[in-house]
C-alpha cells in the first residue's frame, strides 16, 4: 500500500516509535542523526553540509538549499537559497519537497544546508505541512522531532505559517 499525505492523521504530539520502514524491506532506526519521520510515517534525514555525513548508507536522493549548486555523489535537486533567508524561488522549493515526500516512500532521501538548522528546518516545517501538519504548527513539530532550534529568522517563521500545501 503507498502512503499518500492524508493516509495517517495528524496529532499534535505524537512521536515515531519503533523502527521506520524505508522502502521495500529496509528499516531505519528512529535514533538516526536528523532523521524526521513525518504523520504518514516517511523517513527524511536533515543535517548541514558542514558536518561529516553521518554513518550509514548513503542516501539515494538529496535537495540541498544552497546559495551555490553543490556537488555529490548520489541523484540530487539544488534549490537556490540564501544563507538567514527565505528561498529565491519557492515555487522551486515546493515542487523539490513534493519529490522528496514522494520519494520518501521508498528510499533514503535527505534535506540539507551547511549548517542543518534555518533553511534545512524551514524545509522540514514545509514537508510536515505538505504531509498533513497544519501550517501554524509545522514549526513545532520540527523543533520537537528534529532540532529545538530549527527555522531560524522571523521571516522563515513566517514563510512555514503561510505555506499553502495545495500551492
Amino acid at each position: 500500500m503507498c502512503l499518500t499525505a492524508h493516509t495517517l492523521p495528524y496529532r499534535p504530539g505524537r512521536a515515531a516509535h519503533g523502527p521506520t520502514v524505508v522502502g521495500v524491506g529496509e528499516v531505519r532506526d528512529p535514533a538516526t542523526p536528523g532523521l524526521l519521520v513525518l504523520p504518514s510515517g516517511r523517513a527524511v534525514r536533515g543535517r548541514g553540509l558542514r558536518q561529516a555525513l553521518p554513518g550509514g548508507p548513503e542516501p539515494g536522493y538529496g535537495v540541498y538549499l544552497l546559495g551555490r549548486a553543490p556537488h555529490l555523489p548520489w541523484e540530487s535537486r539544488w534549490v537556490r537559497w540564501p544563507d538567514f533567508r527565505l528561498p529565491a524561488d519557492p515555487a522551486d522549493l515546493r515542487e523539490a519537497l513534493t519529490e522528496v515526500l514522494h520519494r520518501a516512500a521508498a528510499e533514503r532521501v535527505e534535506v540539507a544546508c551547511d549548517g542543518g538548522t534555518g533553511r534545512t528546518g524551514t524545509a522540514l516545517a514545509c514537508l510536515a505541512v505538505l504531509d498533513g501538519v497544519p501550517a501554524a504548527e509545522a514549526v513545532g513539530y520540527v523543533r520537537e522531532r528534529y532540532r529545538p532550534r530549527a527555522v531560524e529568522t522571523r521571516a522563515q517563521r513566517s514563510f512555514v505559517a503561510w505555506f499553502d500545501p495545495a500551492g
